[in-house]
């Protein structure tokens, strides 16, 4: 369905700079802090049991679909399938920026019509949109508030931009570009786009 779009290959100005201020100033890294996760300990026949008052998600690997559910409870309205993979996509790429990790393990596509996450695209595939409702797999609360504060950030940025204006930005930034060298603009590929190049690129925005 993706692979069928057309777009130019042109984009818009983007601020990163100006994006890289807002992470920083509202969203400080919980780097090398002490957790705010309170615990409770009660002693109940010799055996300790720990309560979590919040979950603890420190440890806990992080999917691709407990991000796409947790954008699209954020957006609090249906999406197109397309412009998700986009989020996700600037997601991925600005958390490896700001919190030096990826936020998700599934691998990123080039395809013609910008970064696409395929274990999602298999999912949903036929659907034009998606809201949170549609999501039978996922869970935000996979997140650790570091993530969310990212996650937050970048639909703050980019969630009221159109799918083509996002088609567009992701077609003049190198990661994509790279990815899709030897193909023809409108050739189906399934190229990843690397994480290091996602980090050496948009490290070079701040």
């Amino acid at each position: 369905m993706f692979d069928n779009v057309k777009s130019e290959d042109f984009g818009q100005q983007v601020d990163y700079k100006n994006l890289s201020s807002i992470r920083s100033v509202d969203y400080p890294s919980e780097q090398n802090t002490e957790s705010s996760l309170t615990r409770n300990s009660e002693f109940t026949n010799d055996r300790t049991i720990l309560v979590n008052q919040q979950r603890d998600t420190s440890q806990l690997p992080v999917s691709v679909f407990d991000v796409a559910l947790y954008i699209l409870k954020q957006l609090k309205h249906p999406c197109s399938t397309m412009k998700l993979h986009k989020l996700l996509y600037y997601c991925q790429a600005w958390s490896l920026v700001w919190d030096d990790r990826p936020l998700f393990s599934q691998r990123i596509e080039a395809w013609a019509n910008g970064p696409v996450v395929r274990n999602l695209f298999n999912f949903h595939k036929g659907m034009y949109e998606i809201s949170a409702q549609d999501m039978s797999i996922g869970d935000e609360r996979n997140l650790s508030q570091e993530q969310k504060d990212t996650i937050d950030t970048v639909l703050n940025y980019y969630g009221s931009k159109n799918v083509q204006w996002l088609i567009n930005q992701t077609h003049i930034e190198k990661p994509w570009r790279e990815a899709r060298k030897g193909l023809s603009p409108d050739e189906r590929g399934t190229n990843e786009i690397s994480l290091d190049s996602m980090t050496e690129y948009y490290s070079s925005l701040k």
